[in-house]
C-alpha cells in the first residue's frame, strides 16, 4: 500500500512564513475583498451574475430557484461555501442594501429591520435591467475571458456594460492590511460627470455630483468643503442623519415622525436603542417610541410634553442614537492593472471612463470581423447566383465539388461550404437582390466603423452619445433615478441641555451643620420646625429651595468651590449622606456657604483678612470631585463671605470685627476667575466680619433677626460712602450686634 511522504524543505521558518501569508494576502486582496474600478464589481458578484445571464434569467423571462443560481455558481465558478455565495446574492437583490439593484428578488430578501432572508430553496431570482446595462457587450468581445477554477469553462475578467456600478451601488470590503468603503451615488449624476470627462479630463466631478445618494435617503450634512476634500483625496466620510418632520395633533401636541433612517442602521436596532433611551430616562423629554412602519418607514417619536423643543429632542436622538451616523469613505479599488490604491472620485470616474474607450475599440473590431465574415459569405453567393448552371452541374457531376468550384471560380473553403449548404428555395432572384442590398448596408456600416476607430474626435462624440442614453435611462425624472438623499449642511449637534437630561422637578436642600445632606421633594416650607429630623446635636446650616435640574456650589474655608448635582442628592428619607464622601473636603474644613449656581449669575467672595473680589458663578463650577480653587487665602486668613449679587446692585457695603462700616462703589472691585483679591477694607484690629452689595438709592437693609422677619433700612448711606480700602465708621443706630447683615 502506498503512502504519501513529505519531504522536509530546508529553508528559514519566518521566510517560508511571510512569503505563504504575501500570497494569501494578494489573493484576498485581489481576488475577494477590493472591487474593480471598471465595473465595481467583486469576483463573487461578477459570477452570480454571469451564471444568471447563463440561466437566461433576463427581466423578461421568469424567475428561478435561487438554489439553481448558487449551485451553478459554486459548482462552475466560485468553490466556496454556498452560504456566502448566497449572502451575496442576497445583497444584490436588497433595495435597502443596494442603490441600483442588480438582482429582481421574489419572495423574502431580508428587510430593513435586519430580519434575514429565507434559504435558496424557497426564493426566486431574475437579473434587473441595471445588469443586463452592466453586462451589454459581452458577446461583442468587450473584455477577456479567463478559463474557471477547473479549466473546463471560461468566465469574463470583468464586465463591459455603460453603467457606472463602482460608484452607482457603492462596495464595502476588508482585504489583509487595507479596506474599502463607497457609499452610493447617483447614477444619473455620474453620467453627467462621464460626458464631461470625455472632452476634458481636468472637468471638476463635482460640479455634477453633489455627494451621495443612499437607498434609504436621508440627509447628508457635512459642508461642501468636507464633502469636497473627502472626494479630493478619496478618504473621509459623511455624516448622515435621519429626515424627520413633525406632525401637529389636535389640542397643540405633536410628535416627530421619521421617514427615512440612515444607510446600513438596521431599524429595528435602532427602536431598541431608543426604547432604551426611554427606559432609562436618559432622555427624559422623550416619552415614548412607535415603529408604525409598513413598506415605508415610520417612527413615532412622542415627547414628554407639548412645551419641549423639537430641535433639542431630535439633537439629543442624533447624538445619543444611530439616527445620525458616519459613513466612511475609503475609495481604495484596483485599478486596471489589478494594482490596489486609493483614487479620487475624479480619478474613479476618470478610469472607468478609459475603460469604457478600451470597450469600445474591442466591440468596433469584433463588429468589423462580423461584418468582413459576412461579406465574404455574401460574395461566394454572388457567384453562386452568376454562375448557378455551372454550380449546379459541379455538384451533380463531380465527386469532391467543393475542391472543384474553389479551383474555377477563386472561392475560399468558407464560400465553397456555404455554396454546398444552400437550400434549393435560396435559389431564387429575388434572394440575389436581397444578397446585394445586406452587402451595400454592411459596407456603408463597415465604412463608418473604420472611420470610428481611425477619428479619436468620433470616438468621443460616440461615447457621449451612448452615455447620454443610459443617463436618459437612469434620470432624476424617472422613479429609479430620482434622488433620494438630500445634500444639506447643518451644524453639529448641540450638547443636550442639562434640563433634557433630568426630569425637572422641584425639592428643598438641606444641609445640616454636621455636613450631613439630603433632599426632600418638593418645595418644604423653609420656616417651619418639622422641616426635617436630624441627629442628636444636629441641626440644619443651610436649607433653600431648588431644582432636580441645577448645579448646588459648595464654598469650604480654604477658598475652594465644589459642585454638587442636585438629581445626585440623596433622599429625605432618613438623615441623609454626609457631604465629605461626594467631595474631596476634609473635616477639618469648614463650610462657608452652600447655593445653587443657577440663582448666582455674580458671586462677591471675601476671605476673613478683607480682602476679595467678584467672581461669574460660571467660573466657579468644579467638574471633579476635587473641587476648584477661587480663592487663595493669604497665611492665617479663610474664605468667610460668599454673597450673591443682585443684577441692579452698584455699592458695596462691609463692616469689621472692630464694628465699622464701610460703602463704596461695586464697580472698585475687580472681576477675576481665582486669586487673592484686593482689600475692601482697612482694620486696626480684628478682620472682615460680613459684606454684601445694595442699591445706594434704596439704601441700605439687614435683618432685625428673631422669627418676625422684620428689616430695617436706612436710607442716607452718604455718611459710609468712601473709597475701597477705607476704615470706616460705626454702623447706624440699631445695627445688629452680631456684626451681621442677615439673621
Amino acid at each position: 500500500m502506498a503512502t504519501d511522504i513529505l519531504i522536509p524543505t530546508d529553508a528559514p521558518f519566518d521566510s517560508a512564513l511571510s512569503e505563504r501569508y504575501l500570497v494569501y494576502a494578494l489573493s484576498t486582496i485581489t481576488a475577494r475583498s477590493l472591487p474593480d474600478v471598471r465595473d465595481g464589481l467583486k469576483p463573487v458578484h461578477r459570477r452570480l451574475l454571469w451564471a444568471m445571464r447563463l440561466l437566461k434569467l433576463d427581466p423578461a423571462q421568469g424567475y428561478k430557484k435561487c438554489a439553481r443560481v448558487v449551485g451553478d455558481v459554486i459548482g462552475k465558478y466560485h468553490p466556496h461555501g454556498d452560504q456566502s455565495v448566497y449572502d451575496a446574492m442576497v445583497r444584490l437583490a436588497q433595495t435597502f442594501s443596494l442603490r441600483y439593484p442588480l438582482v429582481d428578488g421574489q419572495g423574502n430578501f431580508g428587510n430593513i429591520d435586519g430580519d434575514n432572508a429565507a434559504a435558496y430553496r424557497y426564493t426566486e431570482a431574475r437579473l434587473t435591467q441595471v445588469a443586463i446595462d452592466l453586462m451589454d457587450g459581452l458577446d461583442e468581445d468587450a473584455v477577456g475571458y479567463r478559463p474557471t477554477y477547473n479549466n473546463e469553462d471560461h468566465e469574463p475578467e470583468l464586465f463591459p456594460g455603460l453603467f457606472p456600478n463602482l460608484l452607482a451601488n457603492g462596495a464595502a470590503g476588508i482585504a489583509v492590511g487595507m479596506a474599502t468603503s463607497i457609499p452610493p451615488h447617483n447614477a444619473a449624476e455620474l453620467l453627467e460627470a462621464a460626458i464631461a470627462l470625455v472632452d476634458d479630463r481636468n472637468a471638476d466631478v463635482l460640479h455634477y455630483v453633489r455627494g451621495p445618494d443612499f437607498p434609504t435617503g436621508g440627509l447628508v450634512v457635512d459642508p461642501a468643503a468636507v464633502i469636497a476634500e473627502s472626494y479630493r483625496t478619496g478618504r473621509g466620510g459623511f455624516r448622515v442623519r435621519a429626515r424627520w418632520t413633525i406632525e401637529r395633533e389636535k389640542g397643540g401636541g405633536w410628535c416627530a415622525i421619521v421617514t427615512e433612517i440612515p444607510y446600513g442602521v438596521q431599524k429595528g436596532k435602532l427602536i431598541e436603542q431608543i426604547a432604551a433611551l426611554v427606559n432609562d430616562r436618559k432622555l427624559p423629554i422623550l416619552a415614548d417610541v412607535r415603529d408604525e412602519s409598513d413598506e415605508l418607514v415610520r417612527i413615532v417619536l412622542e415627547p414628554r410634553s407639548r412645551t419641549v423643543d423639537a430641535s433639542v429632542l431630535m439633537d439629543g436622538l442624533f447624538r445619543l442614537t444611530d439616527l445620525e451616523i458616519r459613513i466612511p469613505l475609503n475609495l481604495n479599488v484596483l485599478d486596471k492593472d489589478r494594482t490596489p490604491r486609493v483614487m479620487s472620485l475624479g480619478e474613479a470616474l476618470a478610469a472607468w471612463v478609459d475603460h469604457q474607450f478600451v470597450v469600445l475599440d474591442r466591440r468596433t473590431r469584433h463588429r468589423l470581423a462580423k461584418i468582413a465574415d459576412r461579406v465574404e459569405l455574401l460574395d461566394g453567393y454572388l457567384v453562386a447566383y452568376l454562375n448557378l448552371d455551372r454550380v449546379i452541374e459541379i455538384i451533380r457531376t463531380e465527386d469532391e465539388p467543393k475542391a472543384v468550384m474553389i479551383a474555377e471560380f477563386a472561392l475560399t473553403d468558407r464560400q465553397a461550404e456555404a455554396i454546398l449548404n444552400m437550400r434549393l428555395r435560396s435559389l431564387r432572384r429575388l434572394e440575389e437582390f436581397e444578397i446585394r442590398t445586406e452587402r451595400a448596408k454592411l459596407e456603408k456600416e463597415q465604412a463608418g466603423l473604420a472611420a470610428l476607430l481611425a477619428d479619436p474626435k468620433k470616438q468621443r462624440a460616440r461615447m457621449k452619445r451612448d452615455l447620454a442614453r443610459i443617463r436618459d435611462r437612469y434620470g432624476e425624472d424617472t422613479a429609479l433615478g430620482k434622488r433620494r438623499t438630500t445634500i444639506e449642511e447643518a451644524p453639529p449637534t448641540r450638547d443636550i441641555p442639562l434640563e433634557a437630561m433630568i426630569e425637572r422637578e422641584p425639592i428643598t436642600v438641606i444641609l445640616s451643620r454636621r455636613g450631613w445632606i439630603r433632599a426632600l421633594r418638593g418645595h418644604a416650607d423653609l420656616a417651619s420646625a418639622d422641616i426635617a429630623k436630624f441627629k442628636e446635636g444636629d441641626g440644619p446650616a443651610y436649607a433653600f429651595h431648588a431644582q432636580t435640574t441645577d448645579k448646588l456650589l459648595l464654598a469650604a474655608e480654604n477658598g475652594r468651590f465644589f459642585t454638587l448635582a442636585a438629581d445626585k442628592l440623596p433622599g429625605g428619607r432618613g438623615f441623609g449622606e454626609p457631604v465629605r464622601a461626594m467631595i474631596d473636603l476634609g473635616g477639618d474644613v469648614g463650610i462657608v456657604a452652600f447655593l445653587t449656581a443657577r440663582s448666582a449669575t455674580k458671586l462677591l467672595i471675601a476671605a476673613s483678612d478683607g480682602r476679595g473680589f467678584v467672581v461669574a458663578a460660571a467660573e466657579v463650577i468644579a467638574e471633579t470631585r476635587k473641587g476648584k480653587t477661587v480663592l487663595t487665602p493669604r497665611d492665617g486668613a479663610t474664605l468667610k463671605i460668599v454673597k450673591r449679587i443682585a443684577p441692579d446692585a452698584d455699592y458695596v457695603a462691609a463692616i469689621g470685627d472692630n464694628r465699622r462700616l464701610v460703602a463704596f462703589p461695586l464697580t472698585e472691585l475687580p472681576e477675576l476667575s481665582r486669586g487673592t483679591g484686593v482689600q475692601l477694607q482697612r482694620f486696626r484690629d480684628g478682620g472682615l466680619s460680613d459684606a454684601t452689595t445694595f442699591v445706594m438709592a434704596a439704601g441700605l437693609s439687614w435683618a432685625m433677626g428673631g422669627e418676625t422677619g422684620r428689616t430695617r433700612t436706612e436710607a442716607d448711606m452718604s455718611p459710609w460712602r468712601a473709597a475701597r480700602g477705607a476704615a470706616g465708621r460705626m454702623p447706624p443706630t440699631g445695627f445688629p450686634r452680631n456684626n451681621r447683615f442677615d439673621a
